[in-house]
Formats: structure tokens, C-alpha cells, sequence
């Protein structure tokens, strides 16, 4: 069988990855291509429901990235796909390596979905220096370097030292007709449904990088003013540390972490403001997805992506990193003078699954999707 596109990818099983790749595969699919998607044991991208025609999987039998490279390899010279997508970094320097050892023609795109200078400062100085290494001396090799954002293209241009022009910002799959039909389903929490308080969301990982404290902060004062109710839906390492905070600011009343939403697009169709807090991204995925269901937004101004997205404070607005008072301030706003759900859903017109997926396939070499 021809396959016109092979997807490698290690995800969690439930992060932004797994939104871009769920949407973006069925809708390659949708446009009539081929596709296969290579998978390591205990690993994602996770797909709703049954895979589409045209789109098939290939157990790599490894539970590793790297222990993958010899079947990755066997692989590349048997079905000789058109081109390969890879996502992360480890991902993307075995899949440029294998498709050298494979000596085959098949095109390679490598997508970075963060910030790069900021998600590696967090790293230890091993990780980091390997990283930088191979974003600098192996990325070259590829067909394709993708990323969600202008500002995450800039920033990987000046740490790796690649030349601009070689990256090419491609907007991510988030908007999708299911996602739409699924906001019409009963929200998990009894919060969205009685007549209340108004509620403001988080939807995300329980990680630093999130930075939910900061939002916790921000709702305590905003507490102190008027009344309202936090809910922040996702799981993580931080749970304690936010509900210790929660208690010691007095809030934990009115503050609910009921951990991961499968489907939390009915709770943000209902939310009174989504606010994302993050410290760095590379395009927040819920962010967009807050904003396609017509929901008022503030985010803090982290690189990268919530500028782009809300058009420079037009849309919904920016606060500085980690400014809980600012934050609050922004809150307050959206709360008394919301953004018209119309004018929210006009700044992702350029996010839907289709019009993403003819913009990877452009980027990855197929010339009929070429604008």
C-alpha cells in the first residue's frame, strides 16, 4: 500500500500534542491521503473514536524513542512513505537519523509546539545542551521545521542559530466541527449549571509551566471585591501545593480542582472568563478552543502565542508573567465588560483542522495544497 504520510510521536496521552495530532490526522485523512501513524508502547497521540478510513497504525514494538530507531528504519525502507511529521525533540532527531540510515527519499517535517529557549531553562544543563545541539546541527537536515507561532519561530531562529527563513509557522488543527457539537454536551461540574457566582476556568496541566498559583492569587483578590468561583480542570504534580495555597489564602470554598476533563469544552462554553496563566507556550491549544466557543479570555503575555492570538490585548486582555494583581485587574474586567462571543470566535478563524491540514501538507512538499 502507497502511504503518503507517516506521523511519529511520543505524547502523554492527553497534552496539547495530542489535541494537534488528533485533529490534524483525521483531517489529512479527510482530504483523501494516506496515513500512517507509528506508535511507541504506553505512548500517544490518542484518537476519539475509531480511526478514519486512509488512516491505519504501526506498533513500533519499543517503549522508547530511541529503542525505536531500528524498527523506525525497517520501517522507512519497506512502506517508503511520501513524508514523515515528527513532534518534540527527541522524536524529531530519531526520525531525521533513521530516515539517514534508511537512505530513502522519503521528506521529514520537524514541529517544535513551544517556546524553546524558555521550556529548556527549566531543563538541567545536560538536556539542555544536547537539545540545543541537535536543534542546531541536525535540524537542518530536515525538509520541514514547523512551529504554531511566529514568536515560537523566532525564538528557535535565535537559539538554534537557524536561519529564519527555514522555519515555517503553521497554525495548529484546534478548531473542529466535533469539538463544536461536544461543547453542546452537559458540563462535568455542578458549578456550570446552577445560577451562581460567576465561574472563571483553567484548563491544564497541574505543572509550573501553567502557573495556576499565579491564577490562585489573582482569584483571592478578586474574591475580596465581588463574588466568584475558580475551576481549573487537569491533573498534575502541583495539586498539593495549589490546594495548600487555596487554604491559605482563605478561597478554598470557592475554588474546585476535580482533575482531568476528557471533555472540557461544555465548561468552556459556559465559563464566565477563561484565563490562562502560563509562564511559556508555544500556541495555547485551550485558548484557542475557549475563544472558538465565543468564551471571554485574558491570558498572561508568556512567550509564545497569546499575543498573536488576542491580536495584542484586542481581543481579550494581556498581563505580564506572574502578575497576579494585573491578572486580577483583567478578570474584573472581562467579568463587567465582556468581549461579545462573536468578536471572540473571529480571532481563531484561522485555526480549523481543515485549513490547518492543507497547511502541513503544504509545508511538508505535497504542491496541490500549495496556496
Amino acid at each position: 500500500m502507497s502511504v503518503d504520510l507517516a506521523v511519529f510521536a511520543a505524547t502523554s496521552g492527553h497534552s496539547g500534542v495530542d489535541r494537534v495530532l488528533g485533529n490534524l490526522v483525521p483531517a489529512i485523512a479527510r482530504l483523501g491521503l494516506r496515513v500512517d501513524v507509528l506508535g511507541v508502547e504506553g505512548h500517544g497521540p490518542v484518537f476519539e473514536g475509531p480511526l478514519p478510513a486512509g488512516v491505519r497504525r504501526v506498533p513500533l514494538g519499543a517503549a522508547h524513542v530511541n529503542s525505536a530507531l531500528p524498527a523506525l528504519v525497517r520501517y522507512l525502507r519497506r512502506v517508503r512513505p511520501k513524508a514523515l511529521l515528527s513532534d518534540k525533540d527527541r522524536v524529531n532527531r530519531a526520525a531525521l537519523l533513521a530516515r539517514a540510515m534508511a537512505r530513502v527519499p522519503t521528506r521529514v517535517g520537524v514541529r517544535l509546539g513551544t517556546t524553546v529557549s524558555v521550556n529548556l531553562a527549566s531543563r538541567g544543563w545536560v538536556e539542555r545542551h544536547v537539545q540545543t545541539a541537535s536543534m542546531r546541527w541536525v535540524y537542518p537536515w530536515a525538509d520541514a521545521i514547523l512551529v504554531p507561532s511566529a514568536g515560537a519561530a523566532e525564538d528557535l531562529a535565535a537559539h538554534a542559530r537557524l536561519p529564519r527563513a527555514r522555519i515555517r509557522v503553521v497554525p495548529s488543527p484546534i478548531v473542529t466541527p466535533r469539538m463544536l457539537v461536544r461543547a453542546e454536551e452537559n458540563p462535568s461540574h455542578p458549578w456550570l449549571e446552577d445560577d451562581g457566582p460567576p465561574v472563571i476556568l483553567g484548563v491544564g496541566e497541574l505543572s509550573e509551566r501553567k502557573d495556576f498559583a499565579t491564577l490562585l492569587r489573582a482569584f483571592a483578590r478578586l474574591r475580596a471585591t465581588r463574588p466568584c468561583r475558580l475551576l481549573i480542570l487537569g491533573e498534575g504534580r502541583r495539586r498539593g501545593e495549589l490546594e495548600g495555597l487555596a487554604a491559605e489564602l482563605g478561597v478554598a470554598v470557592d475554588v474546585a480542582l476535580p482533575g482531568f476533563d476528557p471533555n472540557p469544552y461544555p465548561a468552556m462554553a459556559r465559563a464566565a472568563v477563561f484565563a490562562l496563566a502560563s509562564r511559556w507556550e508555544g500556541m495555547p491549544v485551550v485558548l484557542i478552543e475557549a475563544l472558538a466557543l465565543g468564551t471571554p479570555c485574558v491570558a498572561c503575555d508568556c512567550p509564545s502565542g497569546p499575543r498573536e492570538v488576542l491580536r495584542g490585548g484586542e481581543i481579550g486582555p494581556l498581563v505580564p508573567v506572574g502578575d497576579d494583581a494585573a491578572l486580577a485587574e483583567a478578570l474584573a474586567r472581562q467579568l463587567e465588560h465582556p468581549v461579545s462571543p462573536d468578536v471572540a470566535r473571529s480571532a481563531v478563524d484561522g485555526y480549523t483542522d481543515q485549513g490547518s491540514a492543507r497547511a502541513y501538507l503544504a509545508a511538508l512538499g505535497f504542491k496541490e495544497f500549495e496556496p
